[in-house]
């Protein structure tokens, strides 16, 4: 049987995500989550009993309807309406993984208790998790501001036999898996129609998997520029701690670090060398690996911050008998955020790209564009206008969304984040700098043949030995894009150290 996560008020970290997500978890309820849900409950219930005035998103309109006070035998026709009428997404569907965080992260903030929501609701919210039950949702949609609406709304139609999902392999409607599996529909009580598509859910699932990403790729980075180093019989003294401790930058200083534990006893590093420097895109690997590191440490601050938050609104807190119509849903935090970390992972495939370019450029005693006899063989020519390609369309793709925003709701939401486009954006980058970095890793594992019989260290002997079992070294010219795609498996399937 597999582990059980219980949800609780401990702290939930981006590595833990992954755990539980990725190493196949199920979750449950702790006690302390499960009272902490009944109590709200129970207090909103009896303030809707005694109370006649208007509470907005539990007895009124939406949005710029506020003002319109919903009838008490309408509540939970008000909540079906609101999850139905949002559900109005389009554009690709989200990847199943990040599906699979969005249910986590939604079950986490309604279980910290100041949402109103029914226990039965965040059960069945357990189940779809639990038995791989997973909405179809759509990556167009949401303004990342009243919260991710419109994603959110797909998310949960589930729960009131409406929409489509995801189960043992076929799409299909909702109401078909959940009668296959018993499970009846949610009466959804006042409010949590929009406890439930209010929220950051898509933008934080979003960045999240985009951390998990971008953690293993900023490893990668300093393993293929390892690699590209010795290729390009390159120098190792830019990595020296002294030079970084009188600019002790975090990132620059671990990544000065990897860089030599990943060199360490290479014979190619420690050849007696003609050249006295290297370009910018070797030896300043520290100084640009380093601050796109730290930018990754950076955001995942903000998405610790956010994945252990309540964002739906409003807000009750039953202790203090309040209940309060904030902005928790607004996602400036996380857009701006996803914006840098877009802008971190585009450097790391800018200066990649670079020094693909410099190992085909004839340079340090290596054949133009890595092959024997070139000119009947173009060799690794291409490869590079690829990669150059690709990082043109990050640089485009790294143009900030959070600096945009467009007034909806008649004004009454006046200010967005935009924050959705930059989540989405920004998993762009990320498939392309694992794109970019294979190409790299293509060209170098050339480069380094053409250092024999001198050996690089047993780390990026193993490395390059791996790689080759996949990617063949190339002789003359074939077709290179299966070379690349192979690459790009090798890189995703390759293990790096946390």
């Amino acid at each position: 049987m597999r582990q059980m996560h219980y949800i609780d008020s401990s702290l939930l970290t981006i590595d833990k995500v992954r755990e539980i997500v990725f190493e196949g978890k199920k979750l449950g309820l702790s006690e302390e989550a499960t009272s902490k849900i009944e109590r709200c409950r129970t207090y909103l219930d009896e303030k809707m009993a005694s109370h006649d005035g208007a509470i907005y998103g539990i007895n009124t309109g939406f949005g710029s309807l506020y003002n319109i006070k919903i009838s008490t035998e309408n509540l939970t026709k008000l909540q079906e309406n609101l999850m139905k009428s949002h559900a109005c997404g389009t554009g690709d569907e989200v990847p199943h993984e990040i599906v699979k965080i969005m249910l986590l992260l939604k079950i986490q903030s309604l279980s910290y208790g100041h949402s109103g929501v029914q226990l039965a609701t965040v059960t069945r919210l357990i189940d779809f998790y639990n038995n791989d039950i997973l909405p179809v949702v759509y990556t167009q949609g949401s303004l990342g501001a009243s919260g991710d609406l419109s994603p959110l709304a797909h998310l949960c139609l589930p729960l009131i036999n409406e929409g489509e999902v995801y189960y043992d392999g076929f799409r299909q409607p909702a109401h078909k898996v959940l009668e296959k599996l018993n499970l009846a529909p949610i009466t959804l009580k006042s409010k949590e129609g929009l406890a439930l598509l209010n929220g950051t859910q898509f933008m934080s699932a979003y960045g999240v998997y985009n951390l998990i990403q971008a953690d293993k790729l900023s490893q990668l980075a300093n393993i293929v520029a390892a690699v590209s180093l010795e290729g390009f019989d390159g120098r190792k003294e830019p990595f020296n701690e002294l030079i970084h401790l009188v600019r002790p930058h975090k990132g620059q200083l671990s990544t000065a670090a990897h860089m030599l534990e990943l060199l360490e006893d290479s014979e190619i590093i420690a050849q007696p060398k003609k050249h006295v420097q290297d370009p910018y895109s070797f030896r300043c690997i520290p100084q640009v690996h380093g601050a796109s590191k730290d930018v990754i440490d950076h955001v995942k601050k903000v998405f610790t911050t956010e994945i252990n938050s309540v964002t739906d609104n409003p807000n009750i807190f039953v202790g203090e008998d309040e209940i309060i119509s904030g902005g928790n849903f607004h996602g400036q935090p996380l857009a701006m955020s996803l914006d840098y970390l877009g802008i971190a992972l585009a450097e790391l495939g800018s200066i990649s790209e670079r020094r693909t370019y410099q190992l085909i450029s004839g340079l340090r005693e290596l054949p133009a564009f890595l092959v024997s006899n070139p000119g009947l063989n173009s060799g690794f020519m291409i490869p590079q206008y690829t990669a150059a390609s690709i990082v043109s369309q990050n640089k485009q793709l790294a143009t900030p969304a959070s600096i945009d925003s467009i007034v909806s709701s008649n004004g009454q939401e006046d200010h967005v984040s935009m924050g959705a486009n930059a989540a989405t954006k920004t998993l762009k980058i990320v498939e392309n700098l694992e794109r970019i970095l294979a190409i790299e890793l293509f060209n170098a594992s050339q480069a380094i043949e053409f250092r024999r019989p001198l050996k690089s260290s047993d780390f990026i002997e193993m490395f390059v030995k791996t790689y080759r079992e996949d990617v063949p070294l190339v002789t003359e010219d074939r077709i290179l894009h299966y070379d690349i795609e192979k690459s790009i498996h090798f890189l995703k399937s390759f293990q790096v150290e946390a």
